[in-house]
């Protein structure tokens, strides 16, 4: 009987052990990879954004270096690497990227068309056929969608008006080889006609065109323009330079992200990027656990900001009506 006793005990003390060996033995469960992939560099926007991004991941339960990996890549504003870089993230392997704009989404896509991705800022995507509809992306594409037609521009139109004399011609800085600028384009120009606005057109290809655009603006009389979203503008030191020419030129600016007004622009209206950079990681925690990218409606922002630069208003001799010191969420003294 007491042998009986002293053998299950110690059976059940071997089980216990043996159980806990193979418990050590077996390898730890898969930790998911988010991969980054950016157009530009590790800015100090850049950081603010993700810093947003990864504590919104924090409180779904996220922790990066214990229970997620995150690999970053970064562009440094030469388009022309992003297939490698995808290249490289896809062979790692990532579970999900997180991208910016078309441009990026695209260079990823050409690497594989297996990895979820999960947009930020994407521009038009149905028009550019990067989905289906928002209600229904149906691909492998997810995420934010930058709101950038007439009603966006429009807005934009309208605020720089109020600061600016009656009847003021307008320019319009775009990229002339971004298909998505020649949609905004239009879009603005259909919102100019409904405010009596004239337009003065202002195309570059390259950062050394920039100087040329401002003569164009100069030489027909505008007072202030309005920059289309284009990465091509937001590289390292572009949106500084673009700044400095306005404020040499005697020209108001207005952007559409806060960066350009914090960057020396005059003003700036936009979508909140910190919201959609924690919309984002909702996304992400979806896919990691199992979600179909295809089946995630792709919203557009809610929130919109009104950031001004007193500074920049002193620079150029302008006085910023109360109205829109009322209307401002930031103001730059």
């Amino acid at each position: 009987m007491w042998c009986r006793a002293v053998w299950f005990i110690v059976t059940f003390i071997l089980s216990i052990l043996v159980a806990s060996l193979l418990a050590v033995a077996q390898p730890a469960g898969k930790v998911p990879k988010i991969g980054l992939l950016h157009i530009s560099s590790a800015t100090t926007v850049f950081v603010r954004n993700f810093d947003a991004f990864t504590q919104s991941l924090r409180a779904l339960g996220y922790i990066e270096g214990q229970n997620i990996v995150m690999e970053r890549r970064f562009a440094e504003g030469r388009p022309e690497r992003l297939p490698a870089l995808a290249a490289e993230l896809a062979t790692l392997p990532v579970d999900v990227f997180v991208v910016t704009v078309n441009r990026v989404a695209e260079a990823v896509q050409q690497m594989t068309t297996q990895i979820p991705i999960v947009m930020v800022t994407a521009e038009e995507p149905v028009a550019f056929g990067l989905i289906k509809s928002l209600a229904h992306p149906g691909g492998t594409i997810t995420g934010l969608a930058i709101v950038g037609g007439p009603e966006i521009y429009g807005k934009n139109l309208e605020l720089l008006t109020e600061v600016l004399p009656k009847g003021t011609r307008i320019g319009v800085l775009f990229n002339a080889t971004a298909p998505v600028n020649a949609l905004w384009l239009r879009a603005t120009e259909e919102a100019a006609r409904g405010l009596g606005v004239t337009l003065v057109p202002a195309g570059v290809r390259s950062a050394e065109d920039f100087a040329q655009a401002f003569a164009v603006m100069q030489q027909e009389n505008a007072k202030g323009f309005v920059v289309l979203g284009e990465p091509l503008f937001f590289y390292p030191g572009n949106s500084e330079r673009i700044n400095e020419l306005a404020v040499r030129s005697g020209l108001a600016s207005l952007w559409p992200i806060r960066a350009g007004a914090e960057r020396g622009g005059l003003m700036s209206y936009g979508s909140v990027d910190l919201e959609r950079w924690r919309r984002a990681a909702t996304y992400v925690d979806k896919i990691l656990k199992g979600a179909n990218p295809g089946d995630l409606p792709m919203e557009q922002p809610m929130k919109f900001e009104l950031v001004l630069n007193l500074k920049t208003a002193k620079a150029l001799g302008l006085t910023i009506p109360p109205t829109l010191l009322f209307l401002a969420d930031e103001v730059i003294r």
